[in-house]
């Protein structure tokens, strides 16, 4: 496989010959880029610290070396946060008042994946210039190394409580409500980071938590995506277990799944509409999700009094939007909820903290609650290129096809059939020569009989 990169920093397996994936020598040379931009950003390396956390990937370990190794002959300190979530150190720049982070974690990719994700002095990833300006200088080879006496040091720091704490101490996660509920949860960390700090945020919430597979030690237990075909497990321990729900992260943790008390999943674009659905009850105000996510959170955006706006696809594109409308909660609907009074990043551990609130204030089941929300269903698909030249103009033939009905063109092309509730977006793989055609209507036959219209129509080019 060969190295991905994007504007928000690179992956690729670990393991092969140079150019087949991610090497140490990359590691190295795309470190020491965001090293010499961040020397262009703040105008010196002197006092320039960093914050590396990774999450327990069976690489992890030797990445993490290199990176800080090549960040200290830069002459930046490194904060070193060990075994840390993504919204962990996303949260540790903020509270340590750094210069930037690097998150070692390929999410939700397999256990010999990894990868390096670049963050900026807020915390958020990088925008798309300062992403490009960082794989531009990665290709000229430029970087500032540092002579013996400007080398920089690394101290080691866990955030594993103060981003728990963050998290319990908002006045909308309600503490003693969700206490008084009794909750007993099944937790399926996948055998990373998640099985370290989420048991440590239930603990603190006073929830009773049945763990599975949080032991950190990288060797997923299964695929690591929180997909329900991949929660098997997870289902039938919580109906075992007689918990109230399941909780399944991804190995980085900025992605949060569900499970009903009856072992059935409550869908990963629900997540953040339940979620929403709470936080607006208790404050209006705006919401932002990216193109391909459900249609629910419009919904429940407007039955809340609120207004509702799509980004492309891709959280810095999500976060851009929701500062631009000041959206008070948003996310993705891959299960990835961005609460920005904590900060901006998706963040199962306040999605988690919320979610508990809001299910206490019901005194519901998780299913009955799953049943309370508007009801879609998305159809996933995607079309096969034999000539990548064929997507721009597959894209302008459905836009034609369908010009009488509400047409977004801000990321591939999205048709919205707003009479008839449901919608189709089309967009480009930036990894294969393919068309992702997700489909949402009010059942899977509808969802799946537009993305077949769509995808008929496509063939016709």
């Amino acid at each position: 496989m060969s190295l991905i990169k994007s504007i928000s920093g690179i992956r690729g397996t670990i393991g092969g010959a140079a150019g087949e994936g991610l090497t140490p020598v990359d590691i190295v040379k795309f470190t020491a880029a965001y090293a010499s931009r961040l020397f262009v950003r703040c105008g010196s390396s002197k006092g320039r610290r960093v914050v590396v956390g990774r999450d327990a990937r069976l690489s992890g370990e030797m990445v993490d070396q290199l990176v800080c190794g090549t960040l200290v002959a830069c002459g930046i300190d490194v904060i070193n946060a060990g075994l840390a979530s993504t919204p962990t150190v996303e949260m540790a720049v903020i509270f340590e008042k750094a210069d930037g982070g690097i998150i070692l974690t390929a999410s939700h990719n397999p256990r010999n994946w990894n990868a390096l994700k670049l963050l900026d002095e807020k915390g958020e990833f990088l925008s798309a210039a300062e992403g490009g300006a960082v794989l531009q200088t990665a290709e000229n080879g430029d970087f500032p190394f540092c002579e013996v006496d400007g080398i920089g040091h690394i101290i080691r720091k866990d955030f594993t409580d103060a981003h728990v704490q963050a998290v319990v101490a908002h006045p909308l996660v309600d503490v003693d409500a969700i206490r008084k509920a009794g909750f007993k949860v099944v937790l399926d960390a996948v055998n990373s980071v998640g099985g370290v700090i989420m048991p440590a945020l239930l603990e603190a919430l006073g929830v009773e938590c049945v763990r599975v597979n949080c032991e950190p030690t990288g060797d997923f237990a299964h695929n690591p995506e929180p997909l329900p075909a991949h929660l098997t497990e997870l289902c039938s321990k919580v109906v075992e277990s007689g918990a109230a729900l399941g909780i399944s992260v991804d190995p980085d943790v900025d992605r949060l799944a569900l499970v009903c008390e009856n072992g059935e999943c409550f869908g990963e674009e629900y997540t953040l509409v339940s979620v929403a659905d709470y936080v607006l009850g208790q404050r209006p105000g705006n919401t932002v999700s990216n193109l391909s996510s459900s249609r629910a959170l419009a919904d429940v955006t407007l039955a809340h009094g609120g207004q509702y706006f799509a980004s492309a696809v891709g959280e810095v594109n999500v976060t851009t939007k929701m500062k631009e409308v000041g959206a008070v909660i948003g996310g993705e609907g891959n299960g990835g909820v961005i609460f920005p009074d904590l900060h901006y990043g998706r963040d199962a551990m306040v999605g988690v903290a919320l979610f508990l609130s809001h299910l206490a204030h019901k005194a519901c089941t998780v299913s009955e609650l799953r049943a309370s929300l508007p009801p879609y269903e998305i159809s996933k698909n995607r079309i096969e290129l034999s000539d990548p030249v064929l997507i721009d103009r597959i894209l302008d033939k459905v836009k034609a096809e369908f010009a009488s009905e509400r047409v977004t063109t801000i990321d591939g092309v999205k048709i919205d059939f707003d009479a008839e509730k449901m919608w189709v977006h089309l967009r480009r793989s930036n990894t294969e020569p393919i068309i992702r055609v997700y489909s949402e209507a009010s059942t899977m036959e509808k969802a799946d009989a537009l993305a077949q219209r769509v995808i008929a129509i496509a063939k016709t080019v």
